[in-house]
C-alpha cells in the first residue's frame, strides 16, 4: 500500500488503542487516508512521525489543548511558553513535596521522642499533631503561600492516584453492537448513529447512556446502550436489546483514552480495593465497561468533553455477602 501503515500496525508499534488514534484524528492532531481497496484508516510517514510527537509530549503530560496550540503554530514560542510553564508546574510540586516532607518527619522526631507512659507526654503529642494540622493548612515556603488542597493536589500528580466513586447500576436493558472489530469505523459508525437517533427521541437527555467493553479474548469491543422501556427491537434498527443485569462498580475518570491512563486507573481502583474491608474485584468480563463523555450532547459540549472517559470496574462484596 506504497508505504501506508495500517491502524492496527499503527496500535500495536505505539501500544495505543484504535480509539485514541481516532480521537487524535477527531481532534486535528494527526490525518489518516483510505484506500480503495481497504477498508479502514491508513497512516503515512508523516503521520506516523506526528504521532510520535504527540506522544512523546503527552508523556511530559502535556494537555491535549496545549498539543494543538503547539501544532497550529509555527515557530518556537507557543512550545518553549508550554515547556517554560511545566518546569514552573514541577518546581511548585517539588517545594511543596519538600515542605510536607519536612512536616511528616518533624511529627515522626515528635513521636520518637514522646514517652507514651505519660500522660502529659500523650496531651503534648496531641497538641502538635493539631499545630502540624494548621500548619498543613497555612505554610509558607519561599513566599509561597499553599494550603492542603496543593499539597494534595501535588501528591495526586506525583502518584496519579484516580478518585474513586461506587456507583450501583440498575438491572435495566440495553441495546448491543455485538463484537466489532477494534479497526472498523464503519461498524461503529453504524451503531453511534442508531443510538444517536435513540437518544434524540428520549425525552430527560440524561448522558451518557453509552458504554463500552473490550473482549480480550475476542480482541473486539461491545458498545450497549441503554434504553428506556418503552423501546422495542423496532427501535433499535435491528440491533439486539439485551438484559444487564446491573451492580456494583467502581468508577474513576481519565483523561483520555490511551492505555497508558487506563492501567493508571485500573491500577488504581485495584489499589483502593486492597484497602477496603467488605469489597473486592468482580472478574466478570462482560461487566468491565467505561463510558465517554461525548455521547449525544449538544456539539459544544462534546468539544469540551471528547475524550474524558470513565471506566467502571465491577466489585462485589467479599465473601459474596
Amino acid at each position: 500500500m506504497n508505504g501506508l501503515i495500517k491502524i492496527r500496525d499503527v496500535s500495536t508499534k505505539y501500544d495505543i488503542s484504535a480509539r485514541t488514534l481516532r480521537y487524535y484524528e477527531d481532534m486535528g492532531l494527526i490525518t489518516s487516508t483510505r484506500s480503495d481497496d481497504y477498508a479502514y484508516r491508513l497512516y503515512d510517514e508523516t503521520a506516523v512521525q506526528r504521532l510520535e510527537q504527540i506522544l512523546i509530549l503527552r508523556k511530559l503530560n502535556i494537555s491535549i489543548k496545549d498539543i494543538q496550540r503547539i501544532f497550529n503554530t509555527s515557530g518556537s514560542e507557543v512550545v518553549l511558553e508550554v515547556l517554560s510553564k511545566k518546569v514552573d508546574d514541577i518546581d511548585g510540586e517539588v517545594s511543596l513535596l519538600h515542605e510536607l516532607k519536612e512536616i511528616v518527619l518533624e511529627f515522626i522526631r515528635q513521636i520518637e521522642n514522646a514517652d507514651f507512659g505519660k500522660e502529659s507526654d500523650i496531651k503534648l503529642l496531641y497538641e502538635k499533631a493539631k499545630e502540624i494540622e494548621t500548619r498543613l493548612v497555612n505554610v509558607d515556603y519561599e513566599g509561597n503561600t499553599a494550603n492542603v488542597n496543593r499539597l494534595l493536589a501535588a501528591a495526586e500528580k506525583v502518584e496519579k492516584q484516580p478518585d474513586i466513586l461506587l456507583v450501583e447500576m440498575p438491572p435495566c436493558r440495553m441495546v448491543t453492537s455485538g463484537y466489532l472489530s477494534v479497526e472498523s469505523d464503519d461498524e461503529h459508525r453504524r451503531f453511534d448513529s442508531m443510538w444517536g437517533r435513540l437518544a434524540s427521541r428520549i425525552a430527560d437527555k440524561i448522558n451518557p447512556r453509552d458504554f463500552m467493553y473490550y473482549d480480550a479474548e475476542q480482541n473486539k469491543l461491545v458498545w450497549m446502550f441503554m434504553l428506556e422501556d418503552w423501546m422495542t427491537e423496532s427501535d433499535t434498527e435491528g440491533f439486539k436489546i439485551i438484559n444487564f443485569d446491573g451492580g456494583l462498580f467502581a468508577a474513576a475518570l481519565a483523561d483520555g483514552w490511551e492505555l497508558s491512563e487506563y492501567d493508571r486507573v485500573y491500577k488504581g481502583i485495584n489499589a483502593w480495593l486492597t484497602q477496603q474491608e467488605f469489597l473486592e474485584l468482580d472478574k466478570a468480563p462482560d461487566r468491565h465497561m467505561l463510558y465517554h463523555f461525548a455521547g449525544p450532547h449538544s456539539a459544544q459540549m462534546k468539544k469540551w468533553n471528547y475524550g474524558r472517559v470513565r471506566y467502571f470496574v465491577p466489585i462485589k462484596a467479599k465473601g459474596g455477602k
